[in-house]
């Protein structure tokens, strides 16, 4: 197995500067798109500090505090489904496979349809598009497809698989199944002993709502064509997609998997020799962080991945809304690929927050992580968005808080000890209000909640201008190379039709018969 190694451009693509290389590239400064036309009176920015979606997502509240039920309803969704574990392989042969990667969609208002340009103007030759979790916010909802999936997805003219992420779970999975799987009957719901923590849990939870049989039939009407006909057998499945075996999870709310799908999970991985890639609602690394998937009962999903036997040469995840990259060196010699890729149309997550990496506690280099937005860019918009929240209460003053993206980059650079990605950047002259908003921001202002200030937070800071910061990826697969290469979609009319590369990488067989990535390093990405 060789060192990882520099790499350019990994074929002919179109020069469009990305945020690595301009700030105007960054999307700072541009026109609205197309996604502007998109928009109708029902397409409101979402809110999450509207009482209703939080109350609808009471759901993982009390999954998190008394006893998180969905493995034992995943469990009655498969006897509702009445499949065995050769059902759960779908079979699309081919020499070479191409498709897309959306994470964390459904939001349903600007910043999702902002994505919908770029995402199509890169279809051309996929065979389908799948989505890594939460395709509906804020908790699932049978009815919300049509506004949140058939509608912005209904040109699209391939199949579209998912698994699911949490906030699909919040409606007990029903739209989800309905959807995905052709589920018209959900299981019966057990009945908890009186006054047990399941008992309180159960009279509070949230029922999902009913199918409107007449919006259904409306809905179907958007994606008619037999070409886009995608019907999964399960939460959990595995789609052989030419060369690959993609092998999709079904992580529930708090990120645990059953036992009999990590059984299946072993299978799955065991009994082909292709090359696999996981797809999952919950990202093995994250925020510099490895989060290695619970199984119940013990054990996790990353030492079924890692397993030389299994092949893995990738994981990809959503639920973190913005797109980061972990190229993790095996014991064995190879490097596993870790992906972040969430930025499908939700809100953002901040990256500003995430340290240098050499200094936290995963097996990778800051030279070889990525992530997208850059932290300045990141720390930029934050400071604009406390800026507008501000306002009201400190007056003229909230003029002081935005930070220009070179000198945030600057003090993202200053504050990490590494030299700031653009050029542009590196002669940016730092004002004393820029360091003092700076500081402010991270010392008071709270930019991505955790456990309970996840919601009061993350989803307060949102937005519906350029630049949006979503992203996707397209992976192309032969059967002696891979290239998974991500998309920014900024929302900027200028960049909608040629989307920037904002991270390419590429995968080759090694005479062994294991593969090896190749990609950028060096820069670091402040």
């Amino acid at each position: 197995m060789g060192e990882t190694e520099l790499v350019g451009r990994l074929d002919e693509e179109p020069a469009r500067a990305s945020s690595r290389e301009s700030v105007q590239g960054a999307g700072w400064d541009c026109s609205p798109g197309s996604y502007l036309d998109r928009l109708d009176k029902r397409s409101v920015p979402f809110s999450w500090l509207n009482p209703l979606p939080l109350w609808r997502s009471r759901n993982d509240r009390l999954a998190r505090g008394l006893g998180d039920p969905t493995n034992d309803r995943r469990r009655a969704w498969l006897q509702v489904l009445d499949v065995d574990r050769a059902d759960l392989v779908l079979d699309r042969p081919g020499a070479e496979t191409s498709f897309l990667v959306l994470g964390d969609t459904g939001e349903g208002d600007a910043s999702q349809l902002a994505v919908v340009p770029a995402l199509e103007a890169r279809a051309d030759g996929t065979d389908f598009l799948f989505i890594a979790s939460d395709v509906i916010y804020p908790a699932g909802g049978v009815n919300d497809y049509r506004r949140k999936f058939f509608e912005p997805y209904k040109d699209y003219p391939r199949p579209i698989y998912a698994v699911p992420g949490n906030h699909d779970w919040y409606d007990d999975g029903v739209g989800f199944m309905y959807w995905f799987c052709g589920a018209e009957q959900a299981p019966r719901r057990p009945r908890a002993r009186f006054l047990t923590r399941a008992w309180l849990r159960d009279l509070i939870w949230r029922r999902a709502p009913k199918v409107d049989e007449q919006d259904a039939r409306e809905m179907r009407k958007l994606r008619p064509r037999e070409s886009q006909e995608a019907r999964q057998p399960a939460p959990y499945f595995a789609i052989d997609a030419g060369p690959l075996r993609l092998v999709g999870i079904d992580t529930g709310i708090t990120g645990t998997i059953d036992r009999e799908q990590a059984e299946w999970l072993r299978w799955v991985s065991a009994s082909s020799p292709r090359p696999k890639i996981l797809l999952t609602g919950k990202p093995i690394y994250v925020d510099g962080e490895h989060r290695p998937g619970p199984i119940e009962g013990g054990g996790f999903v990353d030492e079924i991945v890692t397993a030389l036997e299994h092949n893995y040469i990738a994981a990809i995840g959503g639920d973190i809304h913005n797109y980061q990259r972990y190229p993790v060196a095996l014991d064995d010699g190879r490097t596993l690929l870790y992906l972040v890729s969430g930025g499908g149309g939700a809100f953002m997550h901040a990256t500003h927050t995430i340290d240098n990496v050499d200094n936290l506690d995963v097996p990778v280099a800051e030279a070889e992580f990525r992530c997208y937005p850059l932290r300045g860019d990141s720390l930029s918009r934050y400071s604009l968005l406390w800026a507008r929240k501000l306002r009201w209460l400190i007056g003229p003053l909230w003029r002081r808080l935005p930070i220009d993206p070179d000198q945030a980059a600057a003090i993202m650079g200053r504050r990490l000890a590494m030299t700031s990605t653009r050029a542009s950047a590196g002669t940016a002259h730092v004002t004393r209000r820029a360091r003092f908003a700076a500081s402010l921001i991270f010392r008071l202002l709270p930019s991505r909640g955790r456990r309970g200030l996840h919601i009061p937070f993350s989803e307060w800071l949102d937005w519906n201008a350029p630049p949006m910061f979503k992203s996707f990826l397209r992976v192309d697969a032969t059967d002696d190379e891979v290239t998974v290469r991500c998309y920014a979609a900024t929302g900027c009319a200028s960049q909608e039709d040629d989307p920037p590369v904002e991270d390419e990488l590429r995968a080759t067989r090694g005479d062994d018969g294991h593969w090896q990535w190749t990609y950028d390093k060096g820069a670091v990405d402040a």
